[in-house]
Parts: C-alpha cells; sequence; structure tokens
C-alpha cells in the first residue's frame, strides 16, 4: 500500500466511493427524469423535441468532461488525490443545487435552460476529473493480491447510485400523482442526493494521500503526462475502445426507463424497477468481476463475458419488444446486465496497472473522459434518434452489438497485469 500506513484500507475506500457514489447518483438521476425535466426546461410542441432538448442537455453534460479530465487528473497526479478529489465534490454539490433550485421556464423564461445547461456542464467538468483519481487511489491502498477487487468499487459505487436513483424513482412514481411528480417529485429526487453533500465531503476530507510529498510539482510537470503517456499508446488506444463500448452499454442501460415507457408503454413503476433490477444486479456483478479478476486474472475475466453478452443482446431485445412485461424486462435485462457488467471491473484493474503513478490519475482520467464525451453524451440520443427514424423498438440492440463487438476485440488485445500472472512469466 501506497501512503495508507496506520489507517484503514476499507475505511479509505469507503471514503472514496462514498464520494464517487454520491457524485454519479446526481448526475444519472437526471437521465431518469428526462422527460420531466424536459416538460419543465424545455417546452415544444411535440413531446419528441422536449426530450430530445432534455437529452441534448443532458449531453451538454459530457462536452466538458474531458478538460475535467484533463485538468483534476493531472492535478491529482502533481498535487494529490485528496485535493483533486475533494475539488470534483464540491463543484458537483454547486451544481446538484442550481438544477434542484432553479425555477421552471414558464416562470423564469429562457434563464431557466441557460442556469441548468450551465450547471450540467460543471457536473461534467467535476466528473471527468473524478473517476482517475479514485481509481488510481483505489489500486494505490490495494494489497497487490486483491487489487482488482477493491477497483471494482469504482464502477460498483457508480452502479449504487444508478440503483438508488432508479429506487427513488420507483418510491416517487408509486407515491407522488402524474402531475406532482412532473411539477417537484424529480426536484425531490435531485435534493436527497444534495442532503448528502456534507457527509460525502466529510469523509473524503479523512483521506491519506498516496502521492509522495517529498516529490515537487516541477518534478512532475504536466509536459511529462504526454511524453509518458506515448509509451504507452497501444494500452491507451485499446482502453479508449473499451470505455467506448462500456461507456454505450452503461447509457442506453440508463435509457431504459425512459424507453419502456415511451416506446414500450409499459407503466412508470415498471419501467423504473427495470432500472432498479438491472442496476442491482450490476453491482453484484461488479463485485464479482473484481474477485475473479484476481483468481483467475484479467484477460479471462474480460473476454468470455463480453462474448456471452454479445451473443445474448439480440435474442434478449427482441423478446422483450415481443412480450413487453415485468418478466421479459426484468429477468431478460437483468440477466443481461449481469454478464455485461463482468469484464469492466477487470478492465479497471488492467489499465490502471498498466499505467505508472506519476501519470495514472491524468491518462485514466483524460482517456476515461473522452471516451464518456463522445459516446456517452450522444448515446441516449442516438437510440432516441434510432427510434424514431426507423419505427424499430429493437434498434437499441444494434447500438448494443457494435459496441458489445468493439469492445470484445479489444479486450482480447489488452495485456494480462495480475500481479500473479505477471510474475509467472
Amino acid at each position: 500500500m501506497e501512503g495508507t500506513k496506520g489507517f484503514s484500507v476499507k475505511r479509505a475506500a469507503f471514503a472514496a466511493t462514498i464520494g464517487n457514489m454520491l457524485e454519479f447518483y446526481d448526475f444519472i438521476t437526471y437521465s431518469f427524469f428526462a422527460i420531466q425535466i424536459g416538460h419543465t426546461f424545455f417546452p415544444s410542441q411535440s413531446e419528441y423535441g422536449s426530450l430530445m432538448l432534455s437529452l441534448a442537455t443532458f449531453g451538454a453534460g459530457f462536452i466538458t468532461r474531458p478538460v475535467g479530465g484533463i485538468v483534476l487528473g493531472i492535478y491529482s497526479d502533481r498535487v494529490g488525490r485528496r485535493p483533486a478529489m475533494m475539488l470534483s465534490f464540491a463543484l458537483m454539490g454547486g451544481a446538484i443545487l442550481a438544477i434542484s433550485l432553479t425555477p421552471s421556464y414558464k416562470a423564469i423564461g429562457l434563464a431557466a435552460p441557460i442556469i441548468v445547461i450551465i450547471a450540467r456542464m460543471t457536473q461534467g467538468f467535476a466528473l471527468g476529473g473524478e473517476v482517475g483519481p479514485t481509481t488510481a487511489y483505489l489500486i494505490e491502498i490495494a494489497p497487490p493480491e486483491r487489487r482488482a477487487l477493491m477497483v471494482s468499487w469504482q464502477p460498483t459505487s457508480q452502479e449504487i447510485a444508478a440503483t438508488a436513483g432508479a429506487l427513488v424513482g420507483v418510491i416517487l412514481s408509486k407515491t407522488m400523482a402524474p402531475e406532482a411528480l412532473e411539477a417537484y417529485g424529480w426536484r425531490l429526487a435531485f435534493l436527497i442526493g444534495a442532503v448528502c453533500l456534507p457527509f460525502g465531503l466529510w469523509m473524503r476530507r479523512t483521506l491519506p494521500e498516496t502521492i509522495p510529498q517529498n516529490e515537487s510539482g516541477a518534478e512532475r510537470e504536466t509536459s511529462n503526462h504526454l511524453v509518458l503517456a506515448r509509451r504507452h499508446i497501444r494500452v491507451i488506444v485499446l482502453a479508449l475502445m473499451i470505455l467506448a463500448s462500456g461507456t454505450i452499454a452503461t447509457y442506453v442501460t440508463q435509457y431504459m426507463t425512459t424507453y419502456a415507457q415511451n416506446t414500450l408503454h409499459v407503466p412508470s413503476p415498471l419501467a423504473f424497477a427495470v432500472s432498479l433490477v438491472s442496476n442491482g444486479l450490476q453491482i453484484a456483478g461488479a463485485l464479482l468481476g473484481g474477485w475473479l479478476a484476481d483468481l483467475l486474472g484479467r484477460k479471462p475475466v474480460m473476454v468470455w463475458p463480453q462474448l456471452i453478452a454479445l451473443l445474448l443482446t439480440y435474442p434478449i431485445f427482441v423478446w422483450i419488444v415481443h412480450a413487453p412485461g415485468a418478466l421479459s424486462l426484468l429477468f431478460g435485462f437483468g440477466v443481461l446486465s449481469l454478464i455485461g457488467s463482468l469484464p469492466f471491473t477487470a478492465f479497471y484493474a488492467t489499465f490502471t496497472e498498466a499505467l505508472p503513478q506519476n501519470i495514472r490519475g491524468g491518462v485514466f482520467a483524460t482517456v476515461y473522459a473522452v471516451a464518456i464525451a463522445s459516446f456517452g453524451g450522444t448515446a441516449q440520443l442516438v437510440v432516441t434518434w434510432l427510434l424514431h427514424v426507423s419505427g424499430d423498438p429493437l434498434a437499441p440492440s444494434w447500438y448494443l452489438l457494435v459496441a458489445a463487438v468493439v469492445g470484445l476485440i479489444a479486450m482480447s488485445l489488452m495485456p494480462e497485469t495480475a500481479p500473479a500472472k505477471v510474475r509467472r512469466t
């Protein structure tokens, strides 16, 4: 472990990931209430137009992710993981409060969507610099034989956030009238996350630092990141492909609430339950993937589950479309979510281990943010557009299949970095 002597590793991991979880809860909650937010801030003559404007604003949060990844990622390498994580968390907190408290378009006119767009871009900047430092931190505090399991709390915390958002959506949709949910119910979902912000800030202040403090900032200049990154260009390109694949899968999964309501016309409680169940199973899959990656190595856990997910995607979507109901949506999509989540914990460990510590936070954050900005910010827009122009409810599966193939090819070419496997070779 680097820099955590005398400090509980479990407590440090919890403090890092609880902040990550709270940030992703508020970021992801937007996608669950895209319809209601569209009506509040982006009134339009058509339901499709309002939804597309709302999703475009959701995508605006991805534009600033690469900037946040570069700025906060390099900041974490030069100054420390803890200050970078504290800064990203504080920025997220301000953006959350802005979105949840901004009056509607009817109340203040054009100022409402402008404020929301700026807040989304601030969230994107914060999250762009969140994942790299947090993932690097988890690797740096973990014993070598448990690195993948420790890093599994990075995607797990994101899925816990998504599950919490879906659970809040289920509860609100069951207890509130549709008019109340649209008027202020979605704001309550954001404010629940805002209430947790002081706790997250306090927890992160207790984290020990893992970056050696005897090195001056001048010894970790920004230019060194570019020079060292070029030596790892093959792994970086493969990582970008894998993250693109995983990002598309993640945000199409988050879109299932809207898809189930708008395209399959199922009741709102069932639509939210789909996200709740699938995200809950992805939590189990992320942790299981980390445990297996430490036991069996990184590559087998990346390649084989990804191949199975690829083969199951289209048949499961056919079942869901032709027999939309609780069984097909909850079981079918749940199975796909569980299997599809296994490879990415192993990937997180592989990519982080393949990078030297002095560029780890910046490179991971930048590559992650570029992939998210390019494919996460457009995923739901692309799916909505495909559904609109094709009229085929199977359209989401087309996008998922292409993404899965790209991810499988890149995973098969990634190096094996598990300490036990590397020592044997």
